[in-house]
């Protein structure tokens, strides 16, 4: 058989295809040559044929054909062959093919050979694909490489050693007898290991943690020599000493710091020497300075010198490598919580970085600019917000909106300026505010008296001409229908007044109803508005008849139920018109721990947030919190059994929202006494699980609920439900408030939770017990509602869970 062709040779030949099929004819042809010389146990061309197939595998063809070659090439004498054939096991074997194994004994026997580069290249096979069988057969020759003198070999046990612990952990202790003397070692290379051995194991053994915080002493010693240490050709990276060092022990001293004061306060010196004299003018220097700074955040650190940290960061704002700036406003971001004033100081910067052309930059400057806002600086920041409002893509403007609107409600300096901005954002961008804009923005110009003249001639010339923001219309069209007599007398004090007749009232609300950017929402709003304005306007009334009658016969189902209401209000019940469309009282928020808040809004309810107050001390009516969680979701929700049984009656704004809608605002029935009586002697719910399977009643963002079940030892109709969430995000979502509501069938009663914050990485759970009754035993659903603060922003979201097991309602 003629010799084959020599890998150079190959890649000259595959180079010169023109054709993707040229190339995978000549590979195929080379693949029939190689498969013939390894069928005919050709010793003498093995190495080559296997470098070949190594180049053809990094082409992206299939070379498994090889891997017993490979094995064949391991266990030759020399080292040409063994230096292939390791190479060859780390690029085509992995631990879930079972050939892998047959590696074990010649890793084992080059272990112990008396030549170090063969050594070498079983330590970096084994550190690269080893399965924990192998790891926990070759460890102690492991551990005996870790003790030899020779440097070379030693680095790489180090990092072979990284390799067995994260495969078999319980194996750690058997290296630390080794670590004692890691860093007493000159040679850098076997430092830089060490201390990626040492990082390895603090971050999987608390133990380990607390017994090389000891060595902090040695690591300051070791940076302080690398910084102060003079040129070396041999470490020396645009004039710094060994960077990858460096970052290494930052990265150490960081884990050894955390929540330790003597720690930190060993290492506070050398942090500020190195945060001081490092050169920034070069990427290598930015680098060890970025990990300065997040051991710096991440310790118990001083005062001045957490402002140190943040005024690097400040520097990193105006560099002009982009990676650089987003990497000094995710930090930012970070710490803006425990440090804000110091970061303060850099917001005309950080306001300059939502000009620049890259979107992720500004994504996170308009981040952290939200984060900035506070009672002083409200004005300035919302001035600069608005304009990136303006010109901002669309991908932004959801999330502006809603910073915006969020920190308005929290830092307004008025009520003027409070609508002012809000209508600002909707002219701007009324398309991608969320739902719950137009309804709170109703209440609040309808809780601002003084401003409902001011307010309504403002909407009415937003909305000239242009409807093509529906939210804005909505909320002019709704003002107008409230306040329209306020607009015709031109009874508006803030600002000149507008000359309006009662004609041109109406000319825009019936364009509105014509227009074909309206939504059928909006035409809603609008006829609403013009029923209204038949008890505000006197000229007008019989031209507001024609209207509604005309929309009577409309395609549109919702517009045509409400002309024809309209319609029978003028005709049969006209005597009653003024009564029903008087103008909407001022709408109080009343609040209590779950539950939310009623807001009217033209003739619908509609769920709101709530703020917080101290509850009363007296008994509160059954019916706030149950009318207030029938609000969840239609008709069919019971409410809520109270933790006490009550003395007052239903409250007396029933009638009122009667007219809403049909919603059931009885008072809950009288529960069973196991529900409302203090525990007995007896327990009330199995101490251990009834066989009964967990599910997971929501998953999103980060943030997972669970339902356990319990079943009742004194009543089998009723069952406990036990809620757990968590959640994997890196910062705590705080004020977290857990509703839940089921059909009229059901009876249910929510106790209180174990905590309002859910810890961030999966730390800590909180727990809530929810007790329900089912006395006919039919299926469970249940809508739940979730409230909580993450990242500086209020969160709500609505799901229904369906799938609960059937032995837990059967």
């Amino acid at each position: 058989m003629p010799a084959p062709i020599r890998l150079r040779e190959l890649i000259r030949t595959i180079r010169t295809a023109r054709t993707q099929a040229e190339e995978r004819e000549m590979i195929q042809k080379e693949c029939a040559a190689i498969r013939s010389s390894f069928r005919e146990e050709d010793n003498t061309y093995r190495c080559r044929n296997v470098a070949k197939l190594l180049y053809m595998h990094m082409l992206g063809y299939p070379a498994h054909f090889g891997q017993l070659e490979c094995l064949k090439l391991i266990a030759s004498q020399k080292f040409t062959d063994k230096r292939i054939g390791y190479l060859g096991a780390m690029l085509l074997l992995d631990e879930r093919q079972d050939v892998h194994l047959l590696m074990t004994n010649c890793i084992k026997n080059d272990l112990n050979h008396s030549t170090q580069y063969v050594q070498g290249l079983a330590l970096c096979t084994l550190g690269c694909m080893g399965s924990s069988e192998m790891c926990r057969d070759l460890a102690g020759e492991v551990e005996k490489l870790l003790k030899t003198s020779n440097s070379y070999l030693r680095k790489k046990a180090a990092l072979c050693a990284v390799h067995v612990i994260r495969k078999v952990p319980e194996l750690m202790e058997m290296f630390l007898p080794a670590t004692k003397n890691l860093l007493n070692e000159k040679n850098h290379g076997v430092l830089h290991t060490s201390v990626v051995l040492l990082t390895e194991m603090c971050e999987r053994s608390p133990d380990m943690l607390a017994h090389f915080r000891k060595l902090v002493p040695q690591l300051v010693r070791i940076l302080k020599n690398l910084i102060m240490s003079g040129y070396s050709p041999e470490h020396d990276v645009s004039g710094i000493s060994d960077p990858f060092l460096q970052v290494r022990i930052l990265r150490l001293l960081r884990i050894l710091g955390r929540n330790d004061d003597d720690s930190s306060e060993a290492m506070n010196d050398i942090l500020a020497q190195v945060a001081t004299n490092t050169e920034t003018s070069k990427n290598v220097g930015n680098a060890i300075l970025y990990e300065t700074v997040l051991t710096i955040m991440d310790i118990k650190s001083e005062s001045g010198l957490r402002v140190l940290a943040i005024n690097i960061l400040g520097r990193f704002l105006l560099n002009n490598d982009k990676n650089i700036r987003y990497v000094a406003l995710t930090s930012l971001l970070k710490t803006v919580q425990t440090d804000h004033n110091a970061v303060q100081r850099h917001r005309s910067t950080i306001v300059d970085c939502l000009k620049d052309l890259d979107v992720s930059i500004k994504r996170r400057a308009m981040e952290l600019s939200f984060a900035l806002v506070n009672g002083n600086n409200i004005r300035g920041m919302m001035k600069e917000l608005l304009y990136f409002l303006d010109s901002c893509e669309p991908e932004f403007k959801a999330d502006c909106a809603s910073g915006i609107f969020l920190a308005a409600e929290k830092y307004a300096p008025s009520k003027r300026w409070h609508i002012d901005t809000i209508m600002r954002v909707l002219t701007t961008a009324g398309s991608y505010v969320r739902d719950d804009a137009v309804p709170n923005l109703i209440q609040l110009i309808t809780n601002s008296v003084e401003m409902h003249a001011y307010t309504v001639q403002r909407l009415y010339k937003a909305i000239l001409g242009d409807y093509s923001q529906q939210p804005l219309v909505q909320v002019a069209a709704w003002c107008i229908g409230e306040y329209g007599d306020l607009l015709v007398s031109g009874q508006c004090e803030e600002e000149e007044p507008i000359q309006v007749t009662e004609d041109e009232v109406l000319d825009i609300l019936e364009s509105v109803l014509i227009s074909n950017m309206s939504t059928s929402v909006t035409r809603g709003y609008a006829l609403t508005a013009i029923m209204k304005l038949s008890t505000r306007f006197t000229c007008t009334v019989n031209r507001i008849k024609k209207v509604v009658s005309i929309y009577g016969s409309s395609i549109d189902v919702e517009l045509q139920q409400r002309a024809v209401e309209y319609n029978a209000l003028f005709k049969k019940y006209d005597h009653m018109r003024s009564a029903l469309l008087e103008r909407m009282p001022v709408m109080e928020k009343v609040t209590t721990n779950g539950p939310t808040e009623i807001v009217q809004t033209n003739g619908e309810t509609e769920p709101a947030p709530l703020e917080t107050k101290p509850p009363p001390s007296g008994p509160q009516p059954t019916s706030q919190a149950n009318d207030l969680l029938d609000l969840l979701g239609g008709n069919d929700i019971t409410p809520v059994i109270p933790t006490a049984p009550t003395s007052k009656p239903a409250s007396a704004g029933g009638e009122l929202l009667d007219l809403l809608g049909d919603i059931n605002l009885t008072g809950a029935p009288a529960a069973p006494p196991f529900l409302l009586d203090g525990l007995s002697s007896q327990p009330l719910f199995n101490d251990i699980a009834t066989g009964i399977p967990s599910i997971t009643a929501y998953s999103k963002n980060g943030l997972k609920i669970e339902f356990t079940f319990e079943r009742s030892n004194t009543n089998p109709q009723c069952h406990s439900d036990n809620d757990t969430g968590l959640h994997s995000t890196e910062l705590d979502m705080t004020d977290f408030v857990f509703q839940a509501a089921v059909p009229k069938t059901f009876q249910l009663q929510l106790l209180s939770p174990s905590s309002s914050i859910v810890p961030a990485f999966n730390t800590g759970t909180i727990t809530q017990v929810i007790k329900v009754l089912n006395p006919q035993k039919q299926q469970l659903r249940m809508r739940i509602k979730l409230t909580y603060n993450h990242k500086g922003s209020a969160m709500q979201d609505l799901a229904e869970v369906n799938n609960f097991p059937p032995q837990s309602w059967q």
